[in-house]
Order: structure tokens, then C-alpha cells, then sequence
């Protein structure tokens, strides 16, 4: 059985992001040298998710501003944000989203449905933050 783990290290310019990282979760999948397998990917932050979907700018639009309606980023609502924080919407948005993804590796590639990607949603960003990538398989 062959592994690999990486770190992505990514800094959003904003504080709310959308980032497709498959080019990047392909790049380790390639380096591990995995031909049957699994990658994990996940987010090693409580305000950040990482998801597989389509890649269309509508859609990622409509994920921000469905998850604004269901945990309003309003400051005053939640009890969190009484510590000095600001931030209690992203852990709740992180939540909803989900921790992590699983995406099989078949033939050394990872094996998609059509349209999928995996990408990094960021709610609390603006800083570096860790993405751990580990590959497993033969």
C-alpha cells in the first residue's frame, strides 16, 4: 500500500471565498504515484469546508447566499460572537457545508462524475490556512 500526505496552503484575499483546488489535489494524487485508491481532503480550519460540486460562478454565488439566509452573518445573533468573536456564522456555514470530501482514485486519476470538482470554501478567511491531502491506495 503506497500513502501520501500534503498540506495546500491557501490565503483568500476575501473573507468569504470559493477555491477549486482540483488542479492541486490532482498534482499529490500524481505525486503519490496511487493508481487504485482514495483521497481525503480536508480543510484543517473549523471556519472552512471542502466540497465537491460544479464549477459554475451562478452556483457558487447561490451557495453564499443560501447559507447567509439559513446563518444570517449578523454579529448580534449569536452567542459566540459575545467573546469577542465575529465569527459565529462561518462555523455554522462550515457545518452545513461539511469537514471534508472523499474522492476515489481510479487509474491514477481521480474519478469524477461530469461537471465535478472539489473545492475550498473559506468563511472566516483573509489569513493562511492548511488543506491536509492524503492519498491512500496501490
Amino acid at each position: 500500500m503506497k500513502t501520501r500526505t500534503a498540506y495546500l496552503t491557501l490565503e483568500t484575499k476575501k473573507r468569504i471565498d470559493f477555491v477549486n483546488i482540483t488542479s492541486q489535489v490532482e498534482d499529490e494524487v500524481g505525486k503519490s504515484g496511487v493508481k487504485e485508491g482514495i483521497v481525503l481532503i480536508n480543510p484543517m480550519h473549523i471556519t472552512a469546508s471542502v466540497y465537491v460540486n460544479d464549477a459554475e460562478s451562478g452556483l457558487l454565488h447561490d451557495f453564499e447566499k443560501w447559507l447567509e439566509k439559513l446563518a444570517p452573518k449578523d454579529v448580534g445573533l449569536y452567542k459566540h460572537n459575545l467573546t469577542g468573536e465575529d465569527n459565529a456564522y462561518s462555523h455554522l456555514w462550515r457545518t452545513v457545508m461539511g469537514r471534508e470530501t472523499v474522492v476515489a482514485v481510479t487509474n491514477g486519476r481521480l474519478d469524477f462524475g461530469t461537471w465535478e470538482q472539489v473545492y475550498y470554501a473559506e468563511f472566516d478567511g483573509q489569513r493562511k490556512k492548511r488543506v491536509l491531502v492524503k492519498i491512500i491506495g496501490e
